[in-house]
């Protein structure tokens, strides 16, 4: 089946400016708002073929998916039955299998620097915490965080790194922007985002086909639990993304100058393949 996919991208994608960086000029990347509500309209106005919609978040912009959601809701009903949201490309559980992959393939006595553009304060929290279940179950001592324009920043990240003991550093994209720094890993190659973009197409038409569903009812809630009204007490019964998913708990997650700590009692989680 022809479809037209369309990439939306926020903060972890430069508002989808970098997408063509992974995917190539070929992907129709626009930012969430009136430029996605005008190419759809323009894609439903212009051809018969359903039209699947792409958050290309990792985890870390849930508001995007929301927002995405309502944009798609604004189109008018009749145009709305051709048109499909997808999950987003990837979770934060993606985004952590994902750098664990890259990282084994940096040699273990180099400093290891996640990089990722800033967020807000909830976002950017979510990247320490990625960075630190990368340390955690890999093989590199020295793990640190760079926020692309915001603090700690890739140069006082690198320098922290090398602070600790770090002879050498590798920076890990953490999103589809390139870090910028020397010996930067992406976080993907081209082949395998290409494999992730298409299962994701391929499981939003397939829901559209069997179920009816075009996604934005479940997307319209990504966000619900994001920011300020976030609590983590006790009585809540919910379970939710930014819970530690191996029950440890921590009140930093950055690189350690200090030895590191006994391994937890559970297994380590298993990397996530490219298109799970």
């Amino acid at each position: 089946m022809d479809v037209a996919v369309v990439a939306v991208g926020g903060h972890e994608s430069a508002d989808g400016a970098a997408l063509s960086g992974t995917f190539g000029a070929g992907l129709a990347a626009v930012p969430c708002g009136r430029a996605l509500h005008q190419h759809v309209s323009a894609l439903l106005r212009d051809t018969d073929s359903p039209v699947c919609v792409v958050p290309m978040t990792l985890g870390r912009d849930p508001r995007m998916v929301a927002d995405t959601a309502r944009t798609l809701l604004a189109l008018p009903r009749e145009s709305r039955e051709r048109v499909v949201l997808a999950d987003g490309f990837g979770t934060t559980e993606h985004l952590t299998g994902w750098l664990r992959a890259a990282a084994s393939r940096v040699p273990a006595e180099h400093g290891l620097l996640v990089a990722a553009p800033a967020g807000d304060a909830y976002d950017d929290a979510e990247l320490f915490r990625v960075a630190r279940l990368v340390w955690q179950y890999g093989r590199h001592r020295i793990v640190e965080v760079a926020l692309l324009g915001g603090d700690p920043d890739p140069e006082r990240g690198a320098e922290r790194c090398r602070a600790l003991g770090a002879a050498q550093v590798t920076a890990l994209a953490a999103s589809f922007v390139a870090p910028g720094l020397p010996d930067a890993q992406p976080l993907l190659s081209p082949a395998a985002a290409a494999r992730v973009l298409a299962a994701r197409v391929d499981a939003a038409l397939r829901r559209m086909r069997s179920a009816g569903d075009d996604g934005i009812g479940s997307a319209l809630r990504a966000a619900d639990h994001h920011g300020t009204s976030h609590s983590h007490g006790d009585g809540h019964g919910h379970a939710h993304g930014h819970a530690d998913a191996y029950a440890h708990s921590h009140d930093h997650a950055h690189a350690h100058a200090h030895p590191r700590p006994h391994r937890l009692d559970r297994a380590a989680p298993a990397p996530v393949s490219p298109v799970s």
